[in-house]
């Protein structure tokens, strides 16, 4: 039976319940490319085929429950990207907002990437739809419901304060953007500014801006998205942000392996969730999965993809 996150408890907690529930820091990054679904998954739409984006959308939302059916057991947290949905238009964000319903219905935790960011009153109506509520007459509804999303900082501090906010009021989580896993993310982020770096900058702003929103296991609700592939930077911005969670991509595809990612937990064990997307995903099409299992066995390939990761974060982080 799904254990649903209680949502009473500080975001943080819920992430750390969770992890210790399920023995695993993995995130099942719920990114769907559509070339690459199997075709086993399709044929439940061929009839609808000529309405091209609502039959997208529903190969999207059923390779979605799928895999969410299978990787339930093992993991705890998803983290649909949102362009790849809005690519199919309203159809699209349908299966996005049906993605995170079922998801949260099998107790998974929830990350909508949707890495917004602008001026106050607009970042105020992104922070309701995606993690808050919205009053309609003297109707309350929930857009979205994701329990946790990533936030731009680049406007500055008065268009983080509405996701915090909404996030406080709603015992939700958000993750601020601090050094990303791109190739190019140094043009902007390492900067200096005086002394210090851009990226050291926004997560010092971070570790301020999550001092009050601190659960009982000393992590704050307000964590950073922190890419694995800058090993050192990941060092220091551990230390700059000793109580903020990670939300650690890079790993697989990106090529971040798992002793990249011993740096991004503290002492605790604690600290640090780590996405892989099409690693796990697509495991069918790559090697060692692809020869044991391929297109016809996706699912026991996505599967073992799954094992194999939560036994190799395990190991580096005893």
């Amino acid at each position: 039976m799904a254990v649903a996150s209680d949502s009473s408890e500080n975001f943080a907690d819920q992430l750390i319940t969770t992890i210790h529930r399920k023995n695993s820091c993995v995130v099942v990054g719920l990114d769907p490319h559509f070339k690459l679904i199997p075709d086993a998954v399709k044929q439940k739409f061929l009839t609808i085929q000529k309405y091209s984006l609502e039959y997208a959308a529903r190969v999207i939302l059923e390779f979605n429950i799928q895999v969410i059916d299978f990787i339930a057991p093992l993991v705890g947290i998803v983290k649909p990207q949102i362009a790849f949905y809005e690519l199919y238009g309203w159809w699209g964000v349908w299966a996005y907002a049906e993605t995170i319903k079922y998801a949260k219905e099998k107790g998974l935790i929830v990350i909508g990437d949707v890495k917004r960011g602008d001026i106050p009153s607009t970042a105020e109506a992104y922070a309701e739809a995606h993690i808050g509520e919205v009053h309609i007459d003297n109707v309350v509804e929930t857009p979205f419901a994701a329990d946790a999303i990533t936030i731009n900082p680049f406007l500055g501090t008065d268009s983080l304060l509405p996701f915090i906010q909404t996030a406080k009021k709603h015992n939700k989580g958000i993750f601020v953007l601090v050094k990303t896993s791109n190739a190019s993310s140094g043009e902007f982020q390492d900067l200096m500014c005086g002394s210090k770096k851009l990226h050291e900058i926004i997560a010092e702003k971070t570790r301020e801006l999550g001092k009050d929103l601190t659960g009982k296991y000393g992590y704050s609700a307000i964590g950073a998205v922190v890419g694995a592939t800058f090993s050192q930077e990941v060092s220091a911005l551990r230390k700059i942000m000793p109580a903020s969670y990670f939300l650690i991509p890079g790993y697989g595809t990106q090529g971040a392996t798992a002793k990249d990612i011993k740096c991004c937990f503290n002492q605790d064990g604690l600290g640090a969730i780590i996405n892989a997307s099409r690693s796990i995903l697509y495991a069918y099409n790559v090697s060692p999965w692809k020869e044991r299992y391929g297109v016809n066995a996706w699912k026991d390939a996505s599967r073992e993809a799954v094992i194999k990761m939560n036994e190799e974060l395990r190991e580096v982080n005893r």
